[in-house]
């Protein structure tokens, strides 16, 4: 089950010998209600391989600066703590499940 980050927990979330997917959403963001279900089920099927952290803008407004997130919904794929990947949008299942592959 994903996580969920606030300013002051988001850094210790990424630590992971896991690839970290950061989904950053909002409440009153269609696209976002799309993501989500089709997120929660690819970690559910890959979770020996990656964990999800979501992150609600409005509420983590900090960290969605940081890494200066300006469309949401947006995926950030961490490796080691380190950005290696992003996506902005929603996608389709087989779309997100090749996107992680390509980064494992």
């Amino acid at each position: 089950m994903a996580k969920v980050a606030t300013n002051d927990s988001f850094a210790g979330l990424l630590q992971s010998d896991k690839l970290v997917i950061v989904d950053f959403w909002a409440v009153w963001c269609g696209p976002c209600r799309m993501l989500s279900p089709v997120l929660d089920e690819v970690e559910e099927e890959m979770a020996d391989k990656i964990e999800v952290v979501k992150v609600n803008v409005d509420d983590a407004d900090e960290v969605a600066a940081q890494y200066r997130i300006m469309s949401i919904p947006t995926l950030l794929f961490f490796k080691g703590g380190q950005v290696v990947d992003k996506t902005v949008g929603a996608m389709p299942k087989a779309q997100l499940v090749e996107k992680i592959k390509a980064n494992l």
